[in-house]
């Protein structure tokens, strides 16, 4: 989805506040929590087009900064793995409200909308588990909406051969190994992979190779110190959680850990966390396939960020903490490392970033995020959803009521609702 256009006006005032950083007086948490609450309530069609809600809200109609700093923001969310809109949302707000508590506040109103609107259908999924035509018109929702992610994302992350290459065998990767530590060596392997491959790829900038590097910079209220404990923080909460979950069996822990390493481990955008989460969670029988994929497709139907998926699923699964508390953990587990990493990068990205082979490593591990969502895209999501010629038809029209007619995602969730009755 293409961002949202803002009359010429403003996009003359915003262009008039200044080259670099900040264009508006200091806010408050308050401020901030408004106006991304307002964003949480209509920012729909996934990461992409929430930088254009972004854009077109902050930068063009709030002036909290200009075109330039913000591109500097993005470019770093885009760097680190996580929910690239949501770590966006947050280092707006950090920067916008002053620190920590300004980043939280635009967190909380970006997210929280969806994440109750979601944690409030698994709780009424009993109700729904009687309704299957309208739990198979959301799996067929799933496979249009992944369907139209590795399309789009092919086009954009694999415009050459290298990188297709790369990510046609982090395809075959997944699929044979079919495990979440296939995934992780998929990436792992892209990155070094685009070290080798991707060095010359991206377009020369006339801004970017040099010593002389001239690009906007970010008045971070933040340390270097902040920063390297955050990071610490970020590494030791991958590592510690699972030693004492095996240790002590406390399912809380177990489950914090699930999704705080779903959440550590994704690169490129909300879709990227299906096949990790569902092999954390379907594997071990915590959710079923089907619920996993009903899940999903609900997730198509809300605006903000679509890892509030994971709260569904924490409010969903058998074994307790489920229901409210299930849920929190889980959705503060997914987010957590995500942001950690942003605030803890914030401080040095201004020099990280001019480096080439630092750059040349993302673009390999980006082609293998496409190869990591065809990969879902096959399994669980098609094999879960298509049965037979007219599901095939159905999710095939919903694809391209996304891609070609540029139907509201909540539109096609309520055609496919709605065909899957007959279907069923």
């Amino acid at each position: 989805m293409t961002e949202q256009i803002a009359p010429r006006a403003q996009e003359k005032r915003a262009q008039e506040t200044g080259a670099h950083g900040t264009s508006a007086p200091p806010g408050s948490p308050g401020e901030v929590f408004g106006a991304f609450l307002k964003l949480g309530l209509t920012s729909f069609g996934g990461p992409v087009a929430h930088l254009g809600y972004f854009r077109d809200e902050l930068v063009l109609r709030r002036r909290w900064m200009d075109d330039a700093a913000y591109g500097d923001l993005v470019a770093l969310c885009q760097f680190l793995p996580g929910p690239a809109s949501s770590q966006l949302g947050f280092a707006l707000g950090l920067l916008r409200g002053g620190g920590l508590l300004g980043g939280l506040a635009a967190w909380a109103g970006f997210t929280l909308p969806s994440a109750i609107a979601l944690t409030a259908c698994a709780l009424g999924a009993a109700s729904l588990a009687g309704t299957d035509g309208v739990l198979h018109g959301l799996k067929l929702v799933a496979v249009a909406v992944v369907a139209q992610a590795v399309w789009g994302m092919t086009r954009t992350l694999t415009p050459d051969r290298a990188r297709a290459g790369i990510a046609l065998a982090a395809l075959a990767l997944v699929v044979f190994a079919g495990s979440a530590l296939g995934q992780v060596v998929a990436i792992a392997l892209g990155a070094l992979a685009g070290l080798i491959l991707c060095a010359e790829a991206a377009p020369a900038r006339a801004d970017v190779p040099g010593a002389s590097v001239q690009l906007p910079t970010l008045a971070v209220p933040l340390s270097r110190r902040t920063g390297a404990l955050l990071l610490a923080l970020f590494a030791a909460l991958l590592v510690v959680p699972p030693v004492i979950a095996a240790a002590t069996g406390v399912q809380a822990l177990a489950l914090f850990d699930a999704f705080y390493r779903s959440g550590a481990l994704v690169f490129g955008g909300g879709h990227v966390v299906l096949p990790l989460l569902q092999a954390e969670v379907v594997a071990p029988g915590w959710v079923s396939a089907s619920t996993f994929l009903a899940g999903y497709g609900l997730a198509q139907a809300v605006p903000g960020p679509l890892f509030t998926f994971a709260a569904y699923l924490g409010a969903a699964m058998g074994p307790a903490p489920n229901g409210i508390v299930g849920a929190a953990i889980a959705l503060i587990a997914i987010f957590l490392p995500g942001l950690l990493l942003v605030t803890g990068m914030l401080p040095f990205w201004d020099q990280l970033r001019r480096r080439a082979r630092a750059q040349a490593a993302m673009r390999g591990a980006n082609a293998a995020v496409v190869g990591l969502i065809g990969a879902a895209l096959y399994s669980p999501v098609f094999t879960g959803a298509v049965f037979g010629a007219p599901d095939f038809v159905a999710a095939v029209a919903g694809f391209l009521l996304l891609t070609v007619w540029r139907f509201p995602p909540l539109a096609v969730v309520a055609l496919l609702a709605g065909a899957g009755i007959f279907l069923g």
